[in-house]
């Protein structure tokens, strides 16, 4: 048997309220527990000493006989004192992912394109030869529906 300490989530919808528990890793979050140790209130402001109470002296005890506490209730001991958390550092946690680097990559190519065509029309003054050829590639497109049509 594994022992946790963890969040046991009670409270009103829109309202949680947690409990610090000690429980077997293999019971629901919010089902049987060994014993209550502690409650946090996410509700309360973060500087409130309200928000997270802790019995010090059962934490101890427990962390003493092997229970390992989630990352949260780390957090909360670590606050406390009475465990040492080390950072973790992901470096590619701010790093976009593939499909957001394809959307920088397509919209990239898009604006290049874009100045493409304007330099070229810039470069080449406003001339009647894009009109003409307008009516040139209608002029086949009717020969050929013609042709069906005999």
């Amino acid at each position: 048997m594994s022992l946790k300490i963890r969040l046991s989530r009670g409270g009103a919808k829109k309202r949680p309220y947690y409990h610090i528990v000690v429980a077997d890793s293999r019971s629901p979050r919010d089902g049987r527990f060994i014993e209550r140790i502690g409650a946090y209130n996410p509700m309360m402001p973060k500087d409130s000493d309200e928000r997270v109470k802790l019995d010090s002296a059962r934490v101890e005890h427990w962390l003493s006989v092997g229970a390992q506490p989630t990352d949260r209730v780390h957090r909360f001991l670590d606050a406390a004192g009475l465990l040492k958390r080390e950072p973790r550092n992901n470096p590619n946690k701010a790093k976009p992912g593939q499909k957001a680097l394809d959307r920088i990559e397509e919209k990239r190519e898009a604006e290049e394109a874009k100045k493409a065509a304007e330099a070229e029309a810039a470069a080449a003054p406003a001339e009647e030869a894009p009109v003409e050829e307008a009516p040139a590639e209608e002029a086949p497109a009717e020969e050929a529906a013609e042709e069906k049509a005999e």
